[in-house]
């Protein structure tokens, strides 16, 4: 599934408001275990989530080699990029396609001097991912926990 290239062979490519139907497909296979597990699972509850808050110029697919295997989304706040939406086709978890792809997201965050902020659903095994990663929990709701991953300091190297 996943070949040797990888993650060099990992691109993400931009998303159209045609890919719709694509991504909340992805969005509630990727979710459906987790939202099962507490008792919130409704397909269309789902999918109209997902259609108020579509934004297809802050999406790309997560594409390895010539497989489509998730989406992210990351939108811009005034004091922070908004990890929205990141999701790993099920077939395709354990890879280290997750990683990969928050690792660009660092990167993006990392030379706008911004920290990343994400929430997830309580009792999702994303919790765990989250701080793997290096995001702190500053919140926590009814149904979803806050975290934010703080930007990291770039420094330049004077060669003089």
């Amino acid at each position: 599934m996943i070949d040797d290239d990888f993650p060099e062979n990992l691109v993400l490519t931009p998303a159209s408001a045609a890919d719709f139907e694509l991504l909340v497909g992805l969005r509630i296979e990727a979710m459906r275990e987790s939202l099962e597990r507490i008792g919130r699972f409704d397909r269309s509850r789902a999918r109209e989530r997902f259609r108020n808050s579509f934004s297809p110029e802050h999406t790309r697919h997560i594409q390895v080699g010539e497989n489509r295997v998730g989406f992210v989304v990351v939108k811009p706040l005034d004091d922070a990029l908004l990890l929205d939406h990141l999701y790993v086709h099920p077939g395709f978890q354990g890879y280290g396609i997750g990683a990969a792809v928050l690792e660009r997201i660092f990167e993006e965050a990392d030379a706008a001097h911004l920290p990343v902020r994400v929430t997830a659903l309580k009792e999702s095994d994303s919790n765990r991912f989250y701080m793997r990663h290096g995001f702190e929990k500053v919140g926590e709701e009814e149904w979803d926990i806050h975290y934010v991953r703080a930007a990291k300091l770039q420094y330049c190297r004077n060669e003089s």
